[in-house]
């Protein structure tokens, strides 16, 4: 299994077909149940997630991150795409496909002309008008 050139695209169908073929020449299949690529996939979120643990509000950009960070994030956004990609293939659901299919939801169900709150009074406006809660 090799990398990809500096010009080739990476598409999610490409890292489908490379995770099925790692996992086939280790005869893992026989592990990779959607239970197990899940709990999997949820181990390698709390592994992404201890990375901001301590550090607040991080600027876009991450400006003051070192170099030796940046990778170890890379590092793990990637276990995060892979597992995703790998539970996706698994369970016969096209990612791609599923993915531009929620944004155009979130189109419908939040439109860019709607009013856009204040989340410092997001909760006030919806306390003082929600009296049925």
């Amino acid at each position: 299994m090799t990398g990809v050139s500096g010009d080739e695209s990476v598409t999610l169908h490409l890292l489908k077909g490379k995770m099925a073929e790692f996992a086939k020449e280790r005869d893992w299949d026989q592990f990779h149940s959607p239970r197990n690529l899940l709990l999997a996939l949820v181990g390698e979120v709390g592994e992404l997630s201890e990375i901001f643990q301590w550090k607040g509000e991080v600027p876009k950009g991450l400006p003051d991150w070192k170099e030796e960070e940046k990778v170890h994030l890379g590092e793990e956004l990637s276990d995060v795409l892979l597992y995703l990609v790998r539970l996706s293939d698994i369970c016969g659901v096209d990612l791609g496909k599923a993915a531009l299919r929620k944004v155009e939801l979130n189109a419908i169900k939040y439109p860019a002309s709607s009013k856009q709150l204040n989340t410092n009074t997001d909760t006030t406006i919806i306390n003082a008008t929600d009296q049925s809660a």
